[in-house]
């Protein structure tokens, strides 16, 4: 070693591994990041420039200009480190640089000449040749190196790995807390007057539908729904769901009075971390926000938040740490997007059935079979399609994904459905103005 203490690639990969780890950020755990940057120096041991290259970025913090840091390529392109799986730029730019970072907010540098996103069969995992850019929607202003977040569980009992499956969609977004900012107003006109909205004739739990409740809260333990639905008050701008024993009534749902016999020692486990759990307020006509109380961070299905993070509807899950205080539903946007879809699906449905009567000619058509096919999926979307977008999912404690071992909201041990009962009321107008017909089958 040098005699100012910082290796060269002649030292001994212990050597090496023991001062890289000396600047990692601490959003892992001290294992997971020394088998990361053993692997990485192992690879790296051949190629003398390139690891030297990667020790003087990481020990000077990108103060001096240095070369690619590459390794190859896997087929999936992702790296596999202590069972986990996780792209390799990412993993390393975690390490050493943002702990709370997100796969889709790297952006490399134009001198970078085997970046990620350049699919070379060689990948460029140098941190400093990588720049942050945060996915909209996510307010990082509160955040300090001192205290990392990360996508994982908020604890574990279990001593489960994280799974990944390159063929789900989803992806976890963060959402940790921000600084107070104005308090914004609400002067939205009003989009139906209540005394015109009708019930729903949906034959769901939630089908009464009545102007004096503004959401409908049923709990679930894995796909089991406990207890029974909890109905809150219009008076009630404000509800408390927790995990304390108190009865509920009003603007408070109290889980941890719920008794279950199918109840299993995990779902007991992270009942107990619920804690003072979460505020849901309504604002204006029907827009909801999230306060997290409880010291761990719950996990939501959110339309609204998907879009305002540039993704697909149920294209994502939100982490939402504790103190944050968030938007998660827009009532305006709600009432759009059930109009367009429902607008989508009658028309589908109408150019599928001319089709089948052969009344779109077009190439590689026969009999208007072909062209028919292809408008059934839009021509499929049902009622239950335009109610999930007047329905928020919670879980508490555990999340699900890729970055998680569950797949599905349905196998996190508790969790919270909510539905909007304004968003409902506006659904059912649409319905009764663009009814929506079932597809038919094609003969």
């Amino acid at each position: 070693m040098s005699i100012t203490n910082t290796p060269t690639s002649n030292d001994a990969c212990l050597s090496i591994v023991h001062s890289l780890m000396c600047h990692r950020q601490g959003g892992e755990s001290e294992s997971f990041a020394k088998r990361a940057i053993e692997s990485l120096v192992k690879k790296l041991k051949e190629k003398k420039d390139e690891l030297d290259s990667l020790i003087t970025a990481i020990t000077t913090n990108g103060a001096h200009p240095s070369k690619c840091v590459t390794i190859q390529r896997t087929l999936d392109g992702r790296l596999q480190v202590a069972g986990r799986k996780g792209f390799p730029h990412v993993v390393y730019a975690r390490l050493w640089r943002w702990p709370d970072l997100h796969k889709n907010e790297l952006k490399h540098v134009k001198y970078c000449q085997y970046a990620f996103d350049l699919k070379c069969d060689n990948v460029c995992v140098n941190p400093y040749h990588y720049e942050r850019v945060v996915s909209p929607g996510i307010d990082l202003s509160g955040l300090t190196l001192s205290s990392p977040l990360l996508v994982k569980d908020e604890y574990d009992y279990d001593n489960q790995q994280s799974h990944s499956s390159s063929e789900s969609h989803l992806q976890t977004i963060q959402h940790p807390p921000s600084r107070p900012g104005p308090q914004e107003t609400f002067s939205s006109p009003a989009l139906l007057p209540p005394s015109e909205g009708s019930s729903s004739a949906s034959t769901s739990a939630f089908s009464t539908i009545t102007p004096e409740y503004w959401c409908s809260i049923a709990y679930f333990e894995m796909d089991v729904q406990v207890g029974e639905t909890f109905k809150v008050p219009s008076t009630c701008p404000i509800v408390t769901v927790d995990g304390y024993v108190d009865p509920s009534g009003g603007d408070r749902f109290c889980l941890g009075q719920l008794s279950n016999v199918h109840r299993t020692e995990n779902i007991e486990r992270a009942r107990l971390h619920i804690g003072k759990g979460v505020q849901l307020e309504c604002k204006g006509e029907g827009d909801v926000w999230v306060r997290c109380l409880s010291d761990h961070a719950v996990f939501v299905q959110s339309y609204y938040l998907d879009r305002e993070a540039g993704r697909a509807p149920g294209d994502a899950v939100h982490k939402i740490y504790p103190s944050a205080y968030i938007k998660v539903f827009d009532l305006r946007q709600c009432h759009r997007q059930m109009q367009q879809q429902a607008a989508t699906a009658q028309a589908a449905a109408a150019a599928q059935a001319a089709a089948v009567a052969g009344n779109i000619p077009g190439p590689g058509s026969v009999g208007g079979i072909a062209p028919a096919i292809s408008l059934s999926a839009a021509a499929g979307i049902g009622v239950d399609d335009l109610r999930r977008l007047c329905i928020l999912r919670m879980s508490f404690v555990k999340g699900w994904g890729p970055d998680y071992p569950r797949q599905s909201i349905k196998e996190t041990p508790c969790w919270i459905e909510i539905h909007l009962h304004r968003a409902l009321q506006l659904l059912d107008e649409v319905l009764h103005t663009m009814p929506i017909a079932d597809p038919q089958p094609l003969d």
